[in-house]
């Protein structure tokens, strides 16, 4: 996290571990705070940063959205698949898959099962833990509901999953910036920075590619309402 401005949108993004910084400053997500962190993330980034409103500020919300369960589930979604989710396999366990093995074809078991158990309701609040949100309330948690928005979204992303497990020799614990760099590929720039490649030479994953952002796209339309509705942003 850093400044609370269009300015610095760039600056606000998920990560594994604060030690990847030379200089951290950011917060550590735990199943007590995700909800919050999906919210906070997706607020700054589902509404394109332009010279308008380069200075705008973002500001302590009213208390509608913890009432507005599916603007949650919405930013839960946005955060899982946007491009600044930066959680990588390679820099320790997973724990951002929002699929089950069955649902993606994988040939191994996933470290991790976090995600898709809390996107089915399975996992409960720790004993003494305040409910902010209302979706898990009871002693028998439900599954989240999501929008239509944010389902099209999910089936993008399965989709993606699917068809990166059918490659050979896959990491099955990839996260989605594992999934980039697989088709993407990086380079090595001048000063010997490895950076990403913007495209990728399969034609498959780049359709699924352009699915997946068209269908983010939506859902940032269907949240950015909201985000001034409930006092983020003001007109």
């Amino acid at each position: 996290c850093k400044g609370n401005d269009f300015q610095n949108i760039n600056y606000n993004f998920i990560i594994n571990e604060k030690g990847q910084l030379p200089h951290p400053r950011g917060s550590w997500v735990c199943d007590c705070n995700i909800l919050e962190t999906c919210i906070y993330l997706a607020v700054r980034h589902c509404i394109e940063a332009t010279w308008l409103n380069d200075r705008d500020q973002f500001l302590y919300p009213n208390d509608g959205w913890k009432d507005d369960a599916l603007f949650q589930s919405d930013c839960l979604v946005y955060t899982l698949f946007h491009g600044q989710n930066r959680i990588s396999c390679k820099q320790g366990i997973n724990h951002w898959i929002p699929f089950t093995e069955a649902e993606v074809n994988a040939r191994d078991n996933f470290e991790s099962h976090f995600m898709s158990d809390y996107l089915a309701g399975k996992t409960a609040p720790h004993k003494g833990d305040k409910d902010l949100f209302g979706l898990y309330g009871s002693s028998d948690p439900q599954p989240i509901q999501f929008s239509k928005e944010a389902q099209s979204v999910l089936d993008a992303g399965r989709e993606l999953w699917r068809y990166f497990h059918a490659q050979p020799d896959v990491d099955v614990n990839a996260a989605l910036y594992d999934i980039k760099a697989y088709f993407q590929g990086c380079k090595t720039t001048a000063t010997g920075k490895q950076m990403m490649n913007t495209t990728s030479t399969d034609e498959q994953y780049s359709q699924l590619m352009t699915t997946l952002r068209e269908a983010l796209h939506t859902l940032a339309r269907t949240i950015e309402p909201k985000v001034y509705a409930y006092g983020f942003l003001k007109h």
